[in-house]
């Protein structure tokens, strides 16, 4: 067996998932975690929604992989579907809404020099978690 193909299976059994978190809106799963970057697959429910909030530290880049979603942008209300996407500066006003019969999924793809959940700000929270 050549250098290449050792390698290649090394990869295959490196896992898909780093982390798996559960929130009252769904979950996510943290897919790659780099310094400077990190990237979740977010499963949102039916009629839920995650906190209006903003970071400090990071921007992020949203792509809809299935489902239907209404995305709060600062004051702007913006519809999204499967195959769409959205740019959030650093310090924008941000929020996902699952508006859909079925399951939302999307891809969040974190830039910046810090992801820490301490550089989430919420300002509205449907269950409880404003400060």
């Amino acid at each position: 067996m050549d250098q290449f193909q050792n390698k290649s299976m090394h990869k295959q059994s490196k896992p898909d998932v780093f982390e798996e978190d559960h929130r009252p809106w769904g979950y996510y799963q943290v897919i790659s975690d780099e310094p400077d970057l990190k990237v979740k697959k977010i499963f949102v429910y039916p009629g839920k929604r995650l906190s209006l909030q903003r970071h400090q530290r990071r921007t992020e880049h949203w792509f809809i992989i299935h489902g239907q979603a209404m995305v709060t942008l600062d004051s702007r209300e913006t519809c999204l579907e499967t195959g769409k996407s959205l740019d959030i500066p650093r310090g924008a006003l941000h929020r996902i809404m699952n508006t859909g019969m079925e399951i939302l999924a999307f891809i969040e793809v974190q830039t910046g020099d810090y992801f820490g959940e301490d550089d989430i700000e919420r300002l509205e929270d449907d269950y409880g978690r404003v400060p």
